[in-house]
């Protein structure tokens, strides 16, 4: 519930730092507040506050008669026998009120706020949590962005001429609809955007946005792919994508999967870029979420270009790729000084299932670069032969990860030549890499592996 308390008046009691944040909040919402404390009973922030407009501070204890004619009133009040003294005053006046951190005090409740003024978030624990409120503030602060401040008001300017002049029903809601889509965006309301348009929300053409969903902890997500998942209307998903990040989606959005995966049945690339311009075209935000970074080994150049190609607007959110979770998993340098002043993102397999004919393996027989293969469980044997015969040691520090920053994770450390049977214990499956260079036998990595938390 939100008071109007413009103008209004407003009676708190107490002079301590609780009392003086309420106080604060109160003058904001534009209330004509009336502190009642003695003057040596008033903290600090509170006795500066004598010239600020909106408050007036009296130099006295309180008395029932304070109350008369009050919107609200609010106590900071230890002593029970006060309390219920001012609890009852209250009731006698019909004003609303709360004494501080004293749930059973109150009629109601401060709750912690999300302010986009004029759209403002309330959350409540009925006095409970007050720390859990405020820890879910946080949560939901990093979900909408600043600028939707700025189409609130748009919206609030423009209410009554889209009252006037869209009749009641499903033009009215659509048009609503298409500026909330658009408020959820990272963008605050354009010249365009000004002037008012009833074919605002009736776009022909809608939007892709690629989002990068991490090696599948939730946690990994940036606050743009989380708000990119909160606006979207469809996503189409890889087979990779974990349920937790899933989770955080819109609740409405349609969920597709297309992914593609080794062995098993895939969905062909075109029938995911005919998806995401068909939809796109109905006027939808489709998210085409894929596993780590859309731009590392995700055909999102292939994605893109038809896109644009046929006009359709797309942007990138980046992700967290394998290789460098894996390297924060072990506390390891991909380009520690000592020992690597490179690092490669190497593809694992070509499009027919084996290494690519391209690779250049003289140069990725370098140690001293640390190169990471993806998709590497079927050629890791032939990855190792060629970087021998490119002469490399077999002796070089090797790293296999499978299941990155899942619960089902597995990690394997050794040289390369161990490297060839080891990759047996993988699953076909599972989403492996296989790192390789002198940065990998970093003590960090050997001491975490020793413990057994990798």
């Amino acid at each position: 519930m939100f008071f109007d308390l413009a103008g209004k008046p407003v009676v708190a009691i107490g002079g301590g730092e609780p009392a003086t944040w309420k106080i604060e909040l109160l003058a904001a919402a534009g209330a004509d507040v009336r502190v009642f404390a003695p003057e040596k009973e008033r903290c600090a922030v509170l006795a500066a506050m004598a010239d600020t407009g909106g408050i007036a501070l009296i130099d006295r204890a309180w008395t029932p008669a304070d109350l008369t004619g009050a919107a609200l009133a609010v106590a900071e009040i230890e002593d029970d026998a006060d309390a219920e003294a001012f609890v009852a005053a209250a009731r006698a006046q019909g004003v609303p009120y709360n004494v501080i951190d004293r749930p059973e005090f109150c009629q109601f409740q401060f709750g912690a706020i999300v302010n986009r003024s004029p759209l403002v978030v309330g959350i409540s624990t009925a006095g409970a949590a007050p720390i859990l409120g405020q820890a879910v503030r946080r949560r939901i602060e990093t979900l909408l962005p600043a600028t939707l401040s700025q189409w609130a008001q748009l919206a609030q300017d423009v209410r009554s001429e889209v009252m006037a002049r869209l009749p009641a029903g499903s033009a009215r809601r659509a048009f609503w609809e298409g500026l909330a889509a658009r408020a959820l965006g990272d963008r605050g309301p354009s010249a365009a955007d000004l002037h008012i348009d009833t074919d605002l929300a009736a776009s022909a053409t809608g939007r892709v946005t690629l989002v990068g969903a991490g090696p599948g902890d939730a946690d990994l997500l940036t606050i743009k792919a989380v708000r990119a998942l909160q606006s979207a209307d469809v996503i189409l998903f890889d087979d990779l994508v974990s349920s937790e990040v899933l989770e955080l989606a819109r609740r409405e959005a349609k969920r597709m999967l297309v992914g593609k995966r080794a062995a098993r049945e895939s969905c062909k690339q075109d029938d995911i870029n005919a998806m995401m311009l068909s939809l796109a075209r109905q006027g939808k935000h489709v998210v085409r979420l894929k596993s780590g970074d859309p731009m590392i080994f995700g055909r999102a150049g292939e994605e893109i270009d038809m896109l644009e190609r046929h006009g359709v607007p797309v942007t990138v959110v980046p992700g967290v790729t394998a290789a460098l979770a894996l390297a924060s998993r072990l506390g390891v340098s991909l380009t520690h000084r000592d020992h690597a002043q490179s690092v490669r993102f190497v593809t694992g397999h070509s499009r027919k299932g084996v290494l690519p004919d391209s690779l250049n393996w003289a140069a990725l027989a370098d140690a001293a670069t640390t190169s990471v293969y993806y998709m590497s469980r079927r050629t890791l044997p032939a990855i190792v032969d060629q970087l021998a015969a490119g002469g490399m040691s077999l002796d070089t520090p090797a790293i296999i990860a499978g299941n990155v920053g899942r619960a089902d994770e597995q990690v394997w450390r050794g040289s390369i030549a161990e490297a060839v049977v080891a990759v047996e214990q993988f699953p076909l499956s599972a989403p492996t890499i296989f790192a390789v260079g002198d940065a990998l036998a970093q003590r960090g990595a050997m001491a975490l592996l020793a413990t057994g938390t990798a």
